[in-house]
Parts: structure tokens; sequence; C-alpha cells
């Protein structure tokens, strides 16, 4: 078997993209590498390599979580990587509304305006 990061490495480029990661290989610096590691490792090592929910499925729950959270910056990222993971605006916008159910109209709204930027955005560069 692998070990975590290089497993971690493949989930995570395969999610967010290649370019993505590239760009935060590139920025790391001796400050941030051993939580870019643990990030790598862990989050995509262990928990998105499970093999319990599909990416697709741990894509929606991190969409969720960041949007009731109020990360916008983390929420844009995933919304972008949303096509990588076959993730559609149409789910998007459900996962949105149970948001605002049971975790708020105000972070619901926020992230709503996320999406709608980042999809326009993806549209523009199409």
């Amino acid at each position: 078997m692998e070990n975590k990061h290089e497993q971690g490495m493949k989930v995570r480029r395969s999610v967010l993209g290649d370019a993505h990661v590239d760009r935060a290989e590139a920025n790391k610096t001796p400050f941030d590498a051993d939580f870019q590691q643990f990030i790598t490792e862990t989050a995509w090592g262990t928990v998105w390599s499970r093999p319990g929910l599909d990416h697709k499925t741990r894509h929606l729950l991190t969409i969720a979580m960041m949007a009731a959270l109020g990360k916008e910056h983390e929420l844009a990222m995933h919304i972008r990587a949303t096509q990588n993971t076959g993730v559609t605006p149409d789910e998007v916008k459900e996962v949105l509304l149970q948001v605002a159910i049971y975790a708020g109209v105000p972070a619901a709204n926020t992230a709503m305006a996320v999406a709608k930027r980042i999809y326009k955005e993806l549209d523009e560069e199409a």
C-alpha cells in the first residue's frame, strides 16, 4: 500500500486539480510545510481515501460544511473543484438550500454568492 502522503497527493490532485496543487506546492514555505504535509496525509490520504463514501459524496459534504461554517475561501476552492468530481451546479444549489435550513439563511446566502461568483468565473474561462 502506498504511504499516506503519496495516496493523499493522488486524491488531492484528483479532487482539486493539478494546477491548484502545483500552486500550493510552489507556494509552500518552511513555515507551512508541516501543515501542508499534515493536511495531505490526514485529510486527503486518510479521510478522503476511505472506501465508505465516494469522492462526489465527500465533496458535497465538504461544500455543505464550508458553507455552514462560513469558510468562503475554502468554499470557493471546492466549488471550483466540482468540475473534477462530477458535482453539478444543481447539486450545489440543493446542498446550499439544505444549509439554509440547518445552518441558517445568512450562511447559505453568503455561500450562494460565492457559488454564483465561481460559476460565473468558470463560464468565462470556458
